[in-house]
């Protein structure tokens, strides 16, 4: 029980050291951060929505002739 407990006081104050040092050695401002963080989520989710578009369209594609009685070929 003793070792739970200091691992996991060297746990949070590992933690809180790492959140200070990153934001005191942050190479922008806060309002500059959240704007770059928050234009590279969005870049991020939209890559996501363009990659299941297309696993969708695929998909479906396989369906379709599934239903009609063509093989359909995997792709990896």
């Amino acid at each position: 029980m003793r070792k739970l407990i200091g691992f996991l006081a060297g746990l949070l104050c590992g933690a809180l050291v790492g959140a200070i040092l990153g934001i005191l050695l942050a190479p922008y401002g806060g309002q500059e951060f959240r704007e770059r963080i928050r234009s590279q989520v969005q870049a991020l989710v939209e890559k996501g929505r363009e990659a299941a578009a297309a696993r969708r369209a695929e998909l479906e594609a396989q369906l379709e002739a599934f239903r009609q009685g063509r093989p359909v070929i995997l792709q990896e």
